[in-house]
């Protein structure tokens, strides 16, 4: 009997024969893989699996504990719910990059040691940018590469870290980082907060998910950011940094929300936001932050996938992705703004919605731990995402000026996916304790207090009342908003052109020099050295002399442009005679 199946290697796997089947039997196909992780998640056992030896280290392939299951099990849900949305694809490419996608955030989840974690990290970022080179066109493979740039950055920091912290504790197994923040913790940390999108590490998510295909962006709203925010919660509990680091994030998806026009664009701007609630979670690091930051995790994925599947399906149908040029559409496409609205809740944390009995949880554990401040900022966070993705967003995308667009429903396979993840958000809401359940430690938390329900219904009311009587102010403007991308796109051109120019001039005019006139005088004179027992003093001297005026013809050779950089070149080759001669000579 098989004690484990690593539901990664069900998803991994399974992406290889994708492209060899066709019309119903890869629909069938594609839909049994998750299903088939899911019953695998369940059935799971905590315990550790698939131990051995490499180099001289110890290798845990998987370790199995609740907080790795809680993450598996909303992983393997929105993996299904990602599937019925695509199953109307007929290009096999995106369906195996989500499957390897998957599978490699569920090994990030499992994985006992830092090499296997790394593995599975970097497969993330190969795996997911597909999902943005497949939307074709400039800006989406522009913004792939810059994506996958950021990524590549972020794992070679990391693997940075994990070496340095091998190197001094004499094991790579993956666990809370003790003994104090050295140089190793802190590069471990820096490539996990990347993947986080920790401001001003935050513009690759912003830059590349409003570009990824519709099917795509919806699974790269799931993964990546969640799997950062699990590996922090494993390896950073109640690491102070993170609590300030998480409270800026709510504060700043928020206000670049405000600035913006595009639809998907806004809401990746929320998933910046939301994930600071998990990152001050885990900062803060007791047994209620760390559940508050887990079951918001697992509320966020299927409510934020809702948001991406609404936009995506706005997208599919029209075309547009502006709220500039979106409005009206709530006649022909009724369900999708109605199931879009669940999501909108949800995020904005009204009571019987996911968000209500996760985000609370955060907020709670902060005032226990005697942090108004951050409480302040994380109220301030909420009220300012009902104001833009629950009222903002849908009035201009759905409602609004009416744009003349012909819409109509998308294709049945998305509002399917879409209702599914609905049904999960109003259930969790309703229902909390089976999630609460999940949880790594024992929950003892009741959302549905008369204060709680009391306060969370002025803060929204007094924000929908702002919406209203600021409308004008809210307009959406046709411009874009500049973020920390900025910089490495602007210095990625000023590096190009310094590579293209000055500094392939140098090594230019550095290697005509060595083979023209260095290598030469510097081989005559290693000649000199060895033939000063057989010719004597004057025959070295002479030697030297004839490759100097050889030297001197080639520099006269020399474009006159580059003078400057043959003579530096001619004065080291000089000095470096000089010591080769005087070696020989001793």
């Amino acid at each position: 009997m098989i004690d484990f199946v690593h539901p990664a290697l069900l998803f991994i796997l399974g992406a290889l024969p994708i492209p060899f089947l066709k019309g119903a039997i890869r629909k069938f196909y594609l839909l049994l893989i998750p299903a088939l992780a899911i019953l695998a998640v369940i059935t799971i056992q905590p315990g550790s699996y698939g131990a051995a030896s490499f180099v001289g280290q110890e290798i845990l392939v998987a370790k199995v504990d609740k907080l790795s299951i809680v993450f598996a099990t909303v992983f393997t849900i929105m993996a299904l719910i990602g599937t019925v949305y695509a199953l109307h694809l007929t290009r096999a490419g995106q369906h195996v990059a989500a499957f390897i996608y998957v599978g490699s955030a569920l090994g990030v989840v499992f994985a006992g040691d830092y090499l296997t974690l790394f593995l599975f990290w970097e497969g993330m970022a190969f795996a997911s940018v597909y999902l943005v080179f497949a939307q074709r066109g400039e800006p989406a493979i522009r913004a792939g590469f810059r994506y996958l740039m950021v990524h590549i950055t972020g794992g070679v920091v990391l693997l940075g870290g994990i070496i340095l912290h091998g190197a001094a504790t004499g094991s790579l197994l993956f666990g809370p980082i003790e003994g104090g923040m050295g140089v190793a913790a802190y590069l471990i940390l820096a490539g996990f907060v990347l993947n986080a999108a920790v401001p001003p590490l935050n513009a690759w998510l912003t830059d590349a998910y409003p570009e990824a295909t519709v099917t795509g962006a919806v699974f790269m709203s799931a993964f990546t950011t969640k799997t950062a925010v699990y590996v922090l919660a494993r390896a950073f509990p109640g690491t102070e940094l993170l609590v300030w680091l998480g409270t800026v994030m709510a504060l700043y998806g928020v206000i670049y929300a405000v600035l913006e026009n595009d639809c998907r664009r806004l809401l990746a701007y929320h998933i910046v936001s939301q994930v600071g609630y998990m990152v001050v979670g885990i900062g803060i690091g007791t047994e209620m932050a760390v559940n508050g930051a887990t079951s918001h995790a697992f509320a966020h994925i299927l409510y934020k996938g809702l948001l991406f599947m609404g936009a995506g399906a706005v997208i599919h149908v029209t075309g547009r992705r502006k709220l500039t040029e979106l409005g009206g559409l709530y006649r022909t496409m009724p369900l999708t703004v109605a199931l879009y609205m669940v999501g909108a809740f949800a995020i904005s944390a009204f009571p019987f919605f996911s968000g209500f009995v996760t985000k609370s949880m955060v907020i709670a554990a902060a005032g226990h731990d005697h942090r108004a401040l951050v409480v302040l900022a994380l109220t301030m966070a909420s009220s300012g995402t009902f104001l833009h993705t629950g009222l903002k967003l849908p009035y201009y995308m759905f409602f609004g000026t009416d744009r003349g667009l012909k819409a109509r429903e998308p294709p049945r396979n998305m509002l399917v996916a879409m209702g599914m993840a609905a049904v999960l958000c109003v259930a969790i809401g309703v229902f909390p304790q089976p999630l609460y359940a999940l949880l790594p430690y024992p929950v003892d938390f009741e959302p549905y207090t008369g204060v709680h329900i009391t306060e969370s219904l002025g803060v929204l009311l007094f924000t929908a009342l702002g919406f209203v009587l600021f409308l004008k102010a809210l307009d959406p403007e046709n411009t874009i908003s500049i973020d920390t991308d900025w910089f490495y796109r602007k210095g990625a051109r000023y590096f190009m052109w310094l590579a293209e120019k000055p500094v392939a001039r140098y090594e230019k005019a550095v290697s005509n020099v060595s083979e023209t006139a260095a290598l030469p005088f510097l081989h005559g004179a290693a000649r000199a050295g060895m033939w000063i027992d057989r010719t004597g003093v004057d025959a070295v001297v002479n030697g030297v002399a004839r490759s100097i005026l050889r030297c001197g013809g080639a520099l006269r050779r020399l474009q006159t442009g580059v003078v400057t950089h043959y003579a530096l070149a001619m004065i080291a080759g000089v000095i470096a005679a000089i010591a080769i001669f005087a070696v020989a000579w001793r």
